[in-house]
């Protein structure tokens, strides 16, 4: 990469180009940052910045002269502020083959009055939707864009769309600008997701039997979350293993949870003890739960057995009544 600086502007090549503008040619010299531009004097009409790696597009002085700007085939993805004050006659201005990406990053061309011929071709915020509405919108002046003539049909639609509350409240929303880093400012830390039922739980709520209750409190005990596949491990294998460990002389202890350093993975493991003494809590209270169904069943069965005893007790009794009153009738 090579700085932009007075010797490269004074040595660069400067000529007239076909419609007779003066032209300063600084094409493909892998220029990174735009600065030194003061050295120009403001001699030229027309600057080609083309192929170079320029990222952001600030960094002029003033230059009242200048009327195209020639950006194509850079790395640009930002467009600074206050553009339309040190390039106050810029008519045109190419864009082609960059790395723009939102319409929002477009808005600080809208205080560009002079701006009449705008090129975005191969950037990617021409795949965003009502792009071409939203820069008409934006850039009211403008003649051509992307090197096709803006049409009345497109600007009644640009205001129509755009038109109004809700038009306002559109344009607000599709404009999202690119995230950048700021020195000083305050790093945000990403919002937790919530997440919904875990494997566990759904296994839980789906515990019908007591002996499947047992056997899930038994598997969060060891360690084991149910629902997820746990990877099996071929005995031949564990064999072969554990003999290449006595060869060698060693005898190596693979833990079940591999440690990392770091205060995070700390916090991870205790969020995870917690949560597995939390299943256990679940499947105990669940235990709990059907054994005293259990209980209600069997205490019920008591009930029912009872009631049949006394039945055939009562069924008994009244044979034998029966039977006593038909005795003396036998014996006359």
């Amino acid at each position: 990469m090579v700085k932009l600086s007075a010797e490269l502007i004074e040595q660069a090549a400067q000529y007239t180009n076909p419609v007779r503008d003066r032209e300063l040619d600084l094409r493909g010299y892998k220029i990174p940052v735009l600065e030194n531009l003061g050295a120009t004097l403001d001699q030229f009409d027309t600057i080609d910045f083309s192929d170079n790696e320029i990222r952001k597009l600030d960094g002029f002085p003033l230059l009242k002269r200048l009327k195209t700007l020639l950006m194509n085939n850079n790395r640009i993805c930002r467009v600074g502020e206050n553009l339309e004050q040190a390039l106050p006659s810029m008519r045109e201005l190419i864009l082609t083959s960059n790395n723009i990406q939102e319409l929002g990053d477009l808005d600080p061309l809208a205080s560009v009055k002079t701006l009449t011929l705008l090129s975005l071709l191969r950037n990617p915020v021409t795949n965003k939707k009502h792009y071409r509405l939203y820069v008409i919108n934006k850039i009211p002046q403008i003649h051509v864009l992307d090197f096709q003539k803006v049409k009345l049909k497109e600007r009644q639609e640009a205001e129509k769309m755009f038109k109004g509350k809700r038009g306002a409240q559109l344009a607000k929303d599709i404009a999202k600008r690119t995230k950048t880093f700021t020195p000083g400012a305050a790093v945000q830390q990403p919002e937790k997701k919530k997440m919904g039922p875990s494997p566990a739980d759904n296994a839980i709520a789906n515990a019908s039997s007591l002996a499947e209750v047992e056997r899930l409190k038994g598997m969060l005990q060891a360690g084991q979350i149910p629902g997820r596949d746990v990877r099996q491990v071929p005995p031949e294998m564990v064999v072969e293993e554990e003999e290449e460990e006595e060869e060698n002389g060693v005898v190596q202890m693979e833990p079940e949870i591999q440690m990392e350093e770091g205060n995070g993975v700390e916090e991870m493991e205790k969020e995870v003890v917690e949560e597995v003494q939390g299943k256990v809590e679940e499947v105990q209270g669940k235990v709990e739960e059907v054994q005293g169904k259990v209980e209600d069943v069997e205490d019920v069965k008591e009930v029912e057995e009872e009631a049949e005893e006394e039945e055939e007790q009562e069924s008994e009794e009244e044979e034998s009544e029966d039977m006593d009153e038909d005795s003396p009738v036998n014996g006359s």
